[in-house]
């Protein structure tokens, strides 16, 4: 899936939440489409526990999104053929 798609991991030797984490994602905008966003973690449980030292962590992120429907064409007039546009007309 994906117009747009993004991966990540980060690795650590050693980790600690001072406190715990809050964490969102959003996909801003207009238009209907279909979103997933998803981790991958080793010796990081969910949710983690402040002040708990973790080591070597691993954690691998996805996200992706795609358009559902085509993209709005012509709001100001282009990609629009009018009766003076038509292809293959010669009048001038």
């Amino acid at each position: 899936m994906g117009d747009i798609a993004f991966r990540s991991t980060v690795h650590a030797e050693r980790l600690r939440f001072t406190q715990a984490p809050h964490t969102a994602v959003r996909f801003p905008g207009t238009g209907k489409r279909e979103s997933t966003s998803h981790s991958e973690r080793t010796h990081l449980p969910d949710p983690v526990v402040p002040g708990q030292e973790y080591q070597d962590v691993t954690v691998a992120y996805h996200l992706a999104t795609r358009l559902t429907r085509g993209a709005e064409v012509g709001r100001s007039g282009e990609g629009r053929m009018g009766s003076d546009d038509r292809m293959g007309s010669d009048d001038s």
